[in-house]
């Protein structure tokens, strides 16, 4: 008899879900609702604070001398600042005492784009200059997909240009975009399957610094401080809106307490024993209650 529930079991990633979401064509759908659940969440969060989040807003970039407009890459999440007189540059740190923090050219590298020097970037009419840059990777944006270079293309543009950018990883079954942390798909030691990665590149690319938030399958998807305008910053619990999608997009339907996550082997043997004792205490709670 199988186990089913409208709830997300675990405490913060369901592997179940997401190791079906990695092995199928339903990442597409997946991306699609957590970027609106997050979107939310986000404008809720950021409207005390005098900023505002939108979905898809293309950045425009022009070159000096050239009236020709070359569309920008665009972002799951961009946070703006409507306010064009607050201070760019952070006043104050957002240091988290669980955060891994490496400047910028230790987690990324760092190529020449002659192309885009002789850029500029113009902001968004009556609302401010783009603040923070969201992305939620999908199996296109990682190795060893070929659009992984135009993805990290992508990137160093958007941080050369003084946004903060801030990458949501749940694919532990490859590698990591960045750098300086053990890769989980090659079974390393010391891996952790999921991660949150928040740089800021100011005052500029070559000072700036990335903080990097690990976990697991045993752990809620982290609160992680984003750093905005002067010394705003903002706290954001990425667990939310995850378990949002999970309850109100029904994935309960697709996951199965009784059975192992397809392709289980891809987590290494440590978190396999977390999972299978969670399962373990699932079916448990359910004998119980029938």
């Amino acid at each position: 008899m199988s186990i089913k529930s409208d709830k997300n079991l675990f405490p913060g990633i369901n592997p179940h879900l997401n190791s079906l979401l990695q092995n199928s064509t339903k990442w597409v759908g997946f991306h699609s609702v957590t970027i609106v659940d997050l979107l939310k969440a986000m404008r809720i969060a950021l409207r005390p604070l005098g900023y505002t989040a939108d979905v898809e807003q293309s950045l425009q970039i022009t070159e000096l001398g050239d009236p020709a407009i070359i569309s920008y890459p665009k972002s799951d999440v961009t946070i703006y600042d409507p306010d064009p007189f607050r201070a760019r540059i952070p006043t104050i740190s957002s240091a988290h005492a669980l955060d891994i923090a490496m400047p910028i050219q230790e987690i990324i590298i760092l190529e020449e784009i002659d192309y885009y020097k002789a850029l500029v970037i113009y902001k968004k009419p009556l609302q401010g200059g783009p603040v923070v840059w969201v992305e939620l990777l999908s199996p296109s944006n990682k190795p060893p997909h070929p659009d992984f270079k135009t993805y990290r293309e992508k990137r160093q543009r958007v941080l050369e240009s003084g946004i903060v950018f801030v990458e949501m990883d749940y694919l532990h079954e490859s590698p990591p975009t960045i750098r300086g942390v053990a890769n989980y798909a090659a079974h390393e030691s010391d891996a952790y399957p999921y991660r949150i990665t928040v740089i800021d590149p100011r005052p500029d690319v070559y000072q700036g610094e990335g903080r990097i938030r690990q976990f697991d399958a045993s752990m809620p998807i982290p609160t992680v401080t984003i750093p905005l305008n002067d010394a705003d910053v903002l706290k954001f619990d990425f667990n939310i809106p995850y378990q949002k999608t999970f309850e109100e997009t029904l994935y309960g339907d697709e996951v199965d307490y009784e059975q192992l996550p397809v392709n289980f082997e891809a987590y290494n043997a440590v978190d396999q024993a977390t999972i299978r004792q969670h399962m373990a205490e699932i079916v448990e709670s359910s004998s119980l209650n029938t």
